[in-house]
C-alpha cells in the first residue's frame, strides 16, 4: 500500500525541445558496410546479358531508397528524448495522487483495473506552523511532524460510511481507553502502562464501513520521539488483539512487493489473521514514521480483499512521509 507523497502540479511542457524541420535536405550518402573498404570499387560486371537471357532483354533495376533526411533524423531524436522528459518527470509527481485512482496498475497489489481497489480522494499536505521542518529532512532527520495529526489520517473512500461504532471525542481524538478497546483485556494494564512511562503524547482516529462490508479504523499515536515509537509492541505479530487467536505475516504483501519495481519504502508491516478465523478475518498494517505510529484495522465477514487493503496502507504511509 517515507517522503510525504502528496499531489503535486504535473511537470510544465518542454519549450524550444523540437527543431523545426528543414526542407529540401540532400539524402545522406549510404554508410559502408562494416568491415568493407569505403575506397574499393565493386568489381566490373559483364558487359552484355546473361547467356540465357535473351538479348535486347534489360534487366530491371531496384528501387534507390533514399536515406532519411538529416534533420528529420534529428527530429525524431529530438522528440524521443522530449518525449522521455516528460514521462520521467511525470513519474515522481504522480505516485501520491495515482494510487488513489481505479486506474492505477503498477502499485504493489494493484495489477489490474477490476481488481476492487477503492476511489480514495486526491492525497493533500498537511499545513505546517510557520518555520516547522518537513518529517526527515536534512533539519528534522528524526521525523518529527508538526503537523496536527488529524490532517496525517487518511481520508475515507468514494461510498463508504462513517464507523458509529468508532468512539471519538473532539477534533477525532480517541482516549487510550478507547484504543485499548482493540487488544485482549488481559493486555490492556500493561499497555496502559507503557503508554505512561514511554511518553504517548496522542492518539487521533478515523474508520469507515464500505459497501461491501469492510470496516476499517486507523489510528495514529504521537510519540516524544521516534525512540519512543520503536518501544510500541501493540502493532506486531505478537499483539494480542481481542478475539484473534494469531496474526501471521501478510504473505500476499510480500509477493506484491517482489514483482512491482515502485519503491514503497520502509516502516511498513502488513499481518493477517491466519485461517481458521471466526465470522471475521482481521487484518493490520503497521506502520513506523519517525514519531508517530500508525495502526491500521480491517475486519470483514469471511475473507479482508486484499487489493484495498494494500492501498489503503500505501497511502496513509505516504501522508506520513
Amino acid at each position: 500500500m517515507t517522503e510525504q507523497n502528496t499531489t503535486e502540479a504535473a511537470p510544465g511542457p518542454v519549450e524550444d525541445a523540437v527543431p523545426q524541420a528543414a526542407v529540401a535536405a540532400d539524402p545522406a550518402p549510404a554508410s559502408p558496410t562494416p568491415g568493407q573498404d569505403p575506397t574499393a570499387q565493386a568489381p566490373a560486371g559483364p558487359s552484355g546479358p546473361p547467356a540465357d537471357q535473351p538479348a535486347g532483354t534489360a534487366t530491371p533495376a531496384a528501387p534507390a531508397v533514399p536515406a532519411a533526411p538529416k534533420d528529420r533524423r534529428k527530429l525524431f531524436a529530438a522528440l524521443r528524448w522530449t518525449a522521455a522528459v516528460l514521462v520521467f518527470g511525470a513519474v515522481g509527481t504522480g505516485v501520491a495522487y495515482e494510487v488513489t485512482q481505479p486506474e492505477r496498475t503498477d502499485i504493489p497489489g494493484l495489477s489490474t483495473k477490476s481488481d476492487g481497489r477503492w476511489t480514495y480522494p486526491a492525497l493533500a499536505k498537511p499545513v505546517l506552523p510557520a518555520g516547522a521542518a518537513l518529517p526527515f529532512g536534512k533539519d528534522n532527520p528524526d521525523g518529527i511532524h508538526y503537523a496536527g495529526l488529524t490532517q496525517l489520517l487518511l481520508s475515507p473512500p468514494t461510498d463508504s460510511t462513517p464507523d458509529s461504532k468508532l468512539k471519538l471525542e473532539k477534533d477525532e481524538v480517541v482516549s487510550v481507553g478507547t484504543f485499548l478497546e482493540e487488544y485482549e483485556s488481559g493486555e490492556r494494564p500493561k499497555m496502559q502502562e507503557q503508554f505512561t512511562n514511554e511518553g504517548l503524547r496522542q492518539i487521533v482516529g478515523r474508520g469507515w464501513t464500505t459497501p461491501d462490508g469492510t470496516r476499517t479504523r486507523i489510528y495514529l499515536l504521537r510519540f516524544h520521539a521516534s525512540g519512543f515509537v520503536d518501544t510500541f509492541k501493540g502493532c506486531s505479530r505478537d499483539m494480542k488483539l481481542g478475539g484473534v487467536a494469531r496474526t501471521d505475516l501478510d504473505l500476499d504483501w510480500n509477493k506484491a512487493k517482489s514483482g512491482q519495481s515502485a519503491v514503497i519504502g520502509g516502516g511498513l508491516a502488513l499481518y493477517r489473521e491466519p485461517a481458521p478465523v471466526g465470522d471475521e478475518q482481521v487484518k493490520v498494517g503497521c506502520i513506523q514514521s519517525g514519531d508517530v505510529q500508525a495502526v491500521i484495522l480491517q475486519t470483514r465477514k469471511g475473507d479482508v480483499a486484499t487489493v484495498p487493503f494494500h492501498q489503503t496502507v500505501i497511502l496513509q504511509h505516504q501522508l506520513l512521509r
